[in-house]
């Protein structure tokens, strides 16, 4: 029996990472992650896993980001009960992560159900449950850094830091063939860029068999910067903000870059460089985090702030409850209001991004990356009008955007660490990028390190390759994969919850009802299949209007 190499996830997508190696010995798991983005691809996660849990030996897991680890309580919900292997910060970010995940799941399903129940429908399953994500967390083992492990018969891994959020590994793993020989692949897991404010660069060894490299930012290149730059453009940004008279919104990520920002921030306050009236941080699991960030504050590698004056600054307000959250609505300017989620799809975040998106005088500052058809990556595109909680927002606050914040490697990045960690004897295959991203990466990696095109690949979900020392021996595609891969950047959800909010705002600036009545005739008629009927008047169109999207795909 050979090793074979399954890509269930982050394979074309951004999200979802998932990796299943089979060897002579038995099957594991590198990371398990929620889809995210769109409601097509969210819709994944819903769908069976085309694998059986209970028959995984055990779980390598890189990171506790949500898309690498937030369908580790569906796994025990189908029956999962072997080992999670992670570092001890990952495992101590789970204790909050997973279950704040269930609750999500929890409360979803409960919205949903009582949408249901007056279409007199069946109650809505959630994906899993508190129990669950409690299953998940008695799993867990923690491993240290460069120490080999010896998971499972025929198997040993080493993780190394792979500089992108706390606890955070690429994973070196040894697996040996029916011949007794190892195959050596290194998973690159989510990669830090070269400079951060809590950690060293990303490191592991040279030379193995199989590289798998994430490729999120491939062909997107930021400034070069020092962390003294970083934080002068994040002044700038907040002056320019606070100098408008309004609030400065940042949706912000409840790991690492909620704590990144709140360093900084703590920072130019004390040196006199900033003076906002207050510094929101809304979100309970951000709270949680940032403890478990103070309890490992000794890893990290250059902070400005004394473990003291980490997190602590007077002016900041780490809220919790509900009310509290409420309460920040009133304050009309002066304020800056971090909240998650850091692409605006759920969360405290949209209460505060309708707020204060009407408001001439606020500013949004996006600090991330925005997948595809989420709020976010919405209101960046610069759409006039959204739709948050079923409400038409207006778009009147400045949209700003800063990339220095990114916990990942861009592409000249990405490239160094892949050269880095040559040769790759079979193939350095590219994951968790979308297409265009993938693509650009590949042939930079073909230009600058000479690596032939069946040298670099770019799997699709559900792939399977057979690895062998020498080369890959074979390569097997699904019958049926479990989604339209051109689903993944533009679904019908969102195209459709556009064309209808635009169809409405052209029907009412319609020259006459006779108009109004033949175009929606000719629409019946053409879904009907009986063909177009043609208005009895040209259209009336509105200059200037823009197309109005939508951050909440119909069905949710």
């Amino acid at each position: 029996m050979t090793v074979t190499l399954h890509f269930h996830g982050a394979s074309g997508t951004v999200t979802g990472s998932c990796y299943r190696v089979v060897h002579p010995k038995g099957q594991f798991l590198v990371d398990c992650g929620m889809f995210q983005g769109n409601k097509t691809v969210r819709d994944l996660n819903y769908k069976p896993f085309p694998f059986d849990p209970k028959a995984i030996d055990f779980l390598l897991l890189t990171h506790a980001h949500i898309d690498h680890a937030g369908l580790l309580p569906r796994l025990t919900h189908l029956g999962y009960r072997k080992p999670i292997w992670a570092t001890e910060p990952t495992n101590g970010l789970l204790e909050y992560l997973l279950p704040d995940a269930a609750g999500i799941q929890e409360s979803e399903a409960d919205r949903e159900t009582k949408k249901r129940s007056r279409r007199a429908e069946e109650p809505f399953q959630p994906l899993y449950v508190m129990e669950d994500a409690n299953e998940a967390l008695k799993l867990t083992k923690g491993v240290t850094y460069e120490e080999w492990i010896t998971p499972g018969p025929g198997v040993r891994a080493r993780y190394w830091n792979a500089g992108h959020i706390l606890g955070s590994a690429s994973i070196e793993v040894e697996v040996q063939d029916s011949n007794g020989k190892p195959i050596r692949i290194l998973f690159s897991g989510d990669l830090g860029p070269d400079v951060k404010v809590f950690w060293e660069a990303p490191d592991a060894p040279a030379g193995y068999d199989y590289i798998l490299s994430e490729s999120t930012y491939g062909g997107r290149e930021r400034e070069d910067y020092t962390l003294k730059q970083r934080q002068e453009a994040l002044k700038t940004e907040i002056n320019t903000a606070l100098a408008r008279g309004g609030n400065l919104v940042i949706p912000t990520f409840a790991v690492e870059r909620s704590q990144e920002l709140l360093h900084d921030i703590g920072y130019l306050i004390k040196s006199g460089e900033i003076s906002p009236s207050l510094v929101f941080l809304d979100s309970p699991l951000a709270s949680k985090v940032t403890g478990v960030y103070r309890k490992y504050a000794s890893m990290f590698d250059d902070v400005e702030l004394s473990a003291d004056e980490l997190f602590n600054d007077s002016r900041f307000r780490i809220v919790e409850s509900v009310d509290e959250s409420k309460a920040i609505n009133s304050i009309r300017g002066g304020a800056i209001i971090m909240s998650a989620s850091g692409m605006a799809d759920a969360g405290r975040i949209k209460h505060h991004l309708r707020n204060n998106l009407p408001r001439a005088n606020a500013t949004v500052l996006f600090v991330g990356y925005q997948a595809p058809g989420t709020l976010g990556q919405i209101i960046q595109s610069g759409a006039k009008e959204v739709r948050i909680h079923s409400d038409l927002v207006p778009v009147r606050a400045q949209v700003r955007s800063l990339g220095n914040y990114s916990a990942h490697a861009d592409h000249s990045e990405l490239v160094a660490w892949v050269t880095k960690r040559l040769p790759a004897h079979g193939a350095v295959f590219l994951t968790h990028g979308e297409d265009e991203e993938r693509q650009a990466l590949r042939t930079a990696l073909m230009h600058d390190d000479g690596l032939a095109g069946d040298q670099v690949l770019m799997p699709l979900l559900d792939d399977a390759f057979e690895l062998r020392a020498e080369g890959i021996g074979g390569v097997e595609k699904p019958a049926e994969r479990r989604i339209d891969m051109t689903q993944v950047t533009a679904d019908w959800h969102n195209a459709y919850a556009s064309f209808i909010i635009d169809l409405s705002h052209q029907l009412q600036d319609a020259p006459n009802d006779a108009w109004r009545i033949a175009v929606m005739d000719s629409l019946k008629a053409t879904l009907a299949g009986t063909g177009p009927v043609t208005p009895p008047l040209p259209m009336k169109t509105q200059a200037g209007r823009a197309p109005v999207l939508h951050g909440e795909p119909s069905g949710e």
